[in-house]
C-alpha cells in the first residue's frame, strides 16, 4: 500500500498526464460545443499543460516548492482557451498547496491541494456555470476530502476520487441543456478526467498510459478508431459575441497597481462574456467574448504592453461548421452499417468488411437504443443497416429508429458469426430491399458456436451443471461440457458439423492466450483436414471462444 510520493513522482505524473491528454486531444476536441463547436478544448488543454511540463523539465531543483513554481507558472504562460485558463488556475491552486509540503504528498495533503485548486479556478471565472470543468473538479476534491478520511492508501483514493469525477461528468449533459442535444459530455471535464487518469497510472506503475473510457463510464462507448462525435449544429444556442479574444499584458507601467487589474476584469465584464482575467503585475492573462475587441485591447493598453493577441470570429467558424455540415448532408451515401461487437478485434473484422462504425456490446453488456440511435446518427450515410449480433439487442435495435432522423433497417442477426456472415454479403450498390433479402438470407446460412462457463449449479438441458464447469453452447443449448476450454470447443465441434460444412472460424476472447487458440486451431486442422479453418483475437470478454460454421 502507498501512502505517499516524493518530488520525483510528482514531475512523472505531471508528465503522464500531458501524456495522455495529447494522446486524447482530438477526441476531447470532438465533445466541445459550447460555446461554439470550434472543436479545440482538447488542443487547448493540451498546450497548457505542455507548457507546465516544460517549465518543471526545465526546474533544476528538485523540491516541492521550485517544481510547484514552476508547474503554476508554465500553466499560466502556456493557457489558451477557457478550458486551458480555467486548466492552469486548478493547477495553480494544486501547486500553492503541494509548495509548502514539508514531507511527501499523502491522501490529505492531495484532498486540500484539489479543495484549492477547485476555489482558485471558481474565482478566475467571472460568471461559472455548472455542467464544466468547473463542476468536475469541484465534485472532486468534494469526494477527496471525504475519501482522504477513511484511507492512507493512494491508489485506492485516486481511483474512488476519479470515478466520482466520472460521474458527475457523466451528468453534465442534465446541467447544460447544450451538451444534452449535442449528446455530449463536457469536453473540458473529460480533459481533467484522462489528465488525473495519467496521474494515477504512474501511481500504478503502468509505463503505457492508453486511456480507456471503459475503465470508468458506466455506458457502452464506440470501439472503433473513429473518435468524432455527432454534433446537432442546428441545436446550438445563438452567439451573443462575436470575438473570442484572448491577450497578455506584460511590462506594465509604473503607475499600475493589482487594482488596476480587478478594474480591467470589471470592464471586461461590461464588454461581453466569458470572462477570465487572472494574473499580477508580471504578467496578465486575459481571455474575453466581446463584440468589441479593440475596446478591450484599449483597456488593457492603460496598464502596460499587450502581446499575444488572438481574435478569432466565432460567427464566422459557426457558419463555417454549418456549412461544412450541409456539405456533408449533400454528399452522403445511400447506405452505412453499423455493427455492436463485443470486443475489439471482431470491431477490426466488421471495420475490414466495411462497416462504418462499431458500438461495444453483447451478452453482459446490451447497448441502449439511444447508444445505437446516436451511432446511426454519426454514419454518412441516409439509410443504415445494423447489426445487433445478440437476440437480447435486437428489440433495442428497432426501438431505435424512432430516435433518429434516417432511415434505420434492422438485419435481425443472433450472433458474431451470423453479423459477419450479414455484412459480407452487403452490397452498397444494391437496394434496400435486395441487401434485406441478401443479409438476411446470409445470416441463416451459418451455424454459431460459443464456449462459455456455467455461472451456478444447476441441472439444463440433460446436463448437471457445477458452477466453473465449461460448457458449450449452439444458438438454442448447451451441448457440451468439460474441465478444459479447448477440449470443450473439439467436442462442441464435433457435435455441430455436418458434412457441408467447409469453413469453421473461430474468434479467442480475451482470457485465451494466442498460443491456446493457435494449438486449438492445429488440433481441429488435423481432424478436418478439408476444412478452412481460421483463428481470429476477438478480444471478447466472458465467451473463451465464438465459432462460426459455414
Amino acid at each position: 500500500m502507498q501512502k505517499s510520493f516524493n518530488c520525483t513522482t510528482l514531475r512523472k505524473m505531471i508528465m503522464a498526464g500531458a501524456t495522455l491528454l495529447e494522446e486524447n486531444k482530438k477526441y476531447i476536441d470532438s465533445l466541445n460545443v459550447f460555446p461554439v463547436p470550434d472543436g479545440d478544448t482538447g488542443t487547448n488543454m493540451t498546450l497548457t499543460i505542455k507548457s507546465a511540463v516544460n517549465e518543471v523539465n526545465n526546474c533544476l531543483e528538485n523540491t516541492f516548492l521550485a517544481i510547484s513554481e514552476s508547474l503554476s507558472r508554465g500553466a499560466l504562460k502556456g493557457a489558451r482557451g477557457n478550458s486551458g485558463v480555467i486548466l492552469s488556475q486548478i493547477l495553480k491552486g494544486m501547486a500553492s498547496v503541494f509548495a509548502t509540503s514539508k514531507t511527501d504528498i499523502t491522501t490529505k495533503i492531495f484532498a486540500k491541494a484539489l479543495v484549492e485548486g477547485s476555489s482558485v479556478a471558481y474565482k478566475a471565472v467571472t460568471r461559472p456555470k455548472e455542467g464544466t470543468i468547473l463542476t468536475v473538479i469541484r465534485s472532486m476534491a468534494e469526494a477527496a476530502t471525504q475519501i482522504a478520511k477513511k484511507t492512507t492508501d493512494l491508489e485506492e483514493f485516486f481511483h474512488d476520487t476519479i470515478s466520482a469525477g466520472e460521474a458527475t461528468l457523466q451528468q453534465t449533459p442534465e446541467m447544460l441543456p447544450i451538451l444534452k442535444k449535442a449528446g455530449v459530455v463536457d469536453a473540458g471535464g473529460r480533459g481533467l478526467i484522462i489528465i488525473f487518469t495519467g496521474f494515477y497510472k504512474v501511481l500504478l506503475g503502468e509505463e503505457e498510459f492508453n486511456f480507456n473510457i471503459e475503465d470508468l463510464s458506466n455506458g457502452t462507448v464506440d470501439i472503433t478508431n473513429n473518435n468524432d462525435f455527432y454534433i446537432n449544429l442546428e441545436n446550438l444556442a445563438d452567439i451573443p459575441f462575436q470575438y473570442c479574444t484572448e491577450f497578455m499584458v506584460t511590462h506594465m507601467k509604473k503607475k499600475t497597481t493589482e487594482s488596476d487589474i480587478d478594474k480591467l476584469r470589471e470592464k471586461l465584464v461590461a464588454l461581453g462574456d466569458s470572462v477570465v482575467c487572472i494574473g499580477d503585475l508580471s504578467l496578465v492573462k486575459v481571455h474575453v467574448h466581446t463584440n468589441e475587441p479593440n475596446i478591450a485591447l484599449g483597456y488593457a493598453l492603460e496598464l502596460g504592453e499587450i502581446i499575444n493577441v488572438k481574435i478569432d470570429n466565432m460567427v464566422d467558424q459557426n457558419r463555417e461548421l454549418k456549412r461544412k455540415a450541409n456539405q456533408a448532408k449533400e454528399n452522403l451515401k445511400q447506405f452505412g452499417m453499423i455493427a455492436v461487437a463485443p470486443g475489439q478485434g471482431i470491431a477490426n473484422v466488421f471495420t475490414d468488411l466495411g462497416v462504418d462504425a462499431c458500438i461495444q456490446g453483447g451478452q453482459t453488456m446490451n447497448p441502449s437504443a439511444n447508444d445505437i440511435a446516436k451511432a446511426v446518427d454519426q454514419v454518412q450515410a441516409k439509410e443504415v443497416f445494423v447489426l445487433p449480433n445478440n437476440s437480447n439487442i435486437i428489440l433495442a435495435a428497432e426501438q431505435a429508429k424512432s430516435l433518429t432522423s434516417k432511415i434505420l433497417h434492422v438485419i435481425p442477426t443472433k450472433s458474431v458469426p451470423e453479423g459477419i456472415s450479414a455484412a459480407l454479403a452487403f452490397n452498397p450498390e444494391g437496394t434496400k430491399d435486395e441487401n434485406m433479402e441478401s443479409m438476411t438470407s446470409s445470416k441463416d446460412s451459418v451455424k454459431s458456436l460459443s464456449v462459455t462457463y456455467a455461472v451456478r449449479t444447476t441441472h439444463m438441458d440433460g446436463f448437471d451443471l457445477n458452477q466453473g464447469d465449461i460448457i458449450g453452447l449452439d444458438e438454442k443449448s448447451i451441448v457440451s461440457k468439460g474441465v478444459l476450454v479447448n477440449d470443450t470447443a473439439m467436442d462442441l465441434i464435433a457435435k455441430a458439423k455436418t458434412d457441408d460444412i467447409v469453413n469453421i472460424t473461430l474468434f479467442y476472447g480475451a482470457d485465451v492466450k494466442e498460443e491456446e487458440a493457435n494449438a486449438l486451431c492445429e488440433k481441429l486442422q488435423a481432424q478436418y483436414p478439408d476444412c478452412d479453418i481460421s483463428v481470429i483475437s476477438g478480444g471478447q470478454p466472458v465467451y473463451y471462444y465464438l465459432i462460426s460454421l459455414e
